[in-house]
């Protein structure tokens, strides 16, 4: 059968669903009935369908195993409190910044009808895998890849799109104690931080699980000349609040254009908190924890939405963040995006798409 998309849709004849405990999901371990794929050769996306999951059968020479052309987007759908009604939180600016990712590792650009169309048709087949649970959500990931059995050095010509989606619960739990990185680089001006790559996290694993050895759950990553700047967490963006300004890293070539970043900064902004995007010197959080100026500091991503910082580890010290309380920057944010991705609130910023 086609819907209005002129996408094909296979339904599953069996669904893995009644299997899954949805009191506890393990972030990104359980995955819907469906897929969506689209193929892109001779210099166009087509053939757009949505499949049972699956496994993929590819050549061990596939271009993308070996050349890291692969990119990839995560966003979440929810279910609204007051209705029926399955909500979305900011795909399209998700299809922007992975065009913007495409773009950097030589991948053919992705028409918002290629996206949006399958992942409404996704989301319309599989919707009854959105949790009812309080902070659970249906994770979509949206990636792409590149296709040639060929392994000489050069972009490929026949690609994949697919989208699958999991249920999930929270990504982190509790707060967060963080280890400012002073030796490992994971990405430099000019290079690939700014976009979502295979190879951009892969450079972050190995100092990722040293510091987890030592007990600390991220990486804050700090700029590849000097180390004297803060970039990023190892899965979010990262944020200060210091004497009443909310004040976040400037974005660079080697920081990620979060979502939910812009999402804080717009409404902090409607709030008439002052916000500076700029260059954040380790020292000046270093010297504001000491001097009790630092009032809170936490991650912001799709995945972990605002999770707040417990610890900052730096040069062997452990040094000791204020607990959020209820009048909390972060805490008041929480709520106000959660009111907005649940329903419970007008959408002032046109961010939800409702299915």
């Amino acid at each position: 059968m086609t819907d209005t998309f002129q996408i094909k849709i296979e339904r599953s004849k069996t669904t893995s669903k009644p299997n899954i405990d949805f009191e506890n999901l393990d972030f990104g371990k359980f995955h819907t009935d469906h897929m969506y794929i689209a193929d892109y050769n001779n210099g166009d996306w087509h053939d757009r369908r949505v499949i049972p999951f699956q496994n993929l059968s590819i050549s061990p020479a596939t271009a993308a195993l070996h050349y890291g052309q692969t990119v990839f987007e995560g966003f979440k759908a929810y279910k609204a409190k007051k209705s029926d009604d399955i909500l979305i939180f900011r795909p399209e600016a998700h299809w922007e910044r992975m065009n913007a990712s495409l773009e950097r590792v030589c991948m053919p650009y992705m028409p918002r009808d290629v996206f949006m169309d399958g992942l409404m048709a996704l989301a319309t087949v599989d919707r009854d895998w959105v949790p009812t649970q309080e902070g659970a959500s249906l994770y979509f990931r949206p990636f792409a890849f590149a296709m040639d059995a060929f392994i000489r050095v050069k972009p490929s010509e026949n690609y994949y799109f697919i989208i699958f989606c999991s249920p999930v619960g929270a990504y982190f739990s509790g707060q967060l104690n963080v280890k400012i990185e002073t030796k490992y680089v994971r990405s430099a001006e000019g290079g690939i931080g700014f976009s979502k790559t295979g190879g951009n996290y892969a450079a972050s694993l190995l100092p990722a699980k040293e510091a987890q050895k030592d007990g600390y759950q991220q990486i804050m990553w700090t700029d590849a000349k000097e180390h004297k700047y803060i970039e990023e967490t190892g899965a979010s963006n990262v944020m200060f609040v210091i004497d009443n300004v909310l004040i976040t890293p400037e974005l660079t070539t080697s920081i990620l254009k979060g979502v939910t970043r812009d999402s804080i900064i717009t409404i902090a902004k409607d709030w008439g908190m002052k916000v500076e995007e700029k260059k954040v010197s380790v020292q000046e959080v270093i010297e504001s924890i000491k001097n009790k100026t630092l009032q809170e500091a936490f991650g912001t991503g799709t995945a972990a939405v605002i999770s707040p910082i417990n610890v900052i580890n730096f040069e062997e010290i452990d040094y000791q963040l204020p607990s959020p309380t209820a009048t909390s920057f972060s805490t008041k944010m929480t709520k106000a995006l959660h009111d907005i991705k649940y329903g419970l609130v007008d959408d002032p910023y046109g961010w939800v798409v409702k299915i």
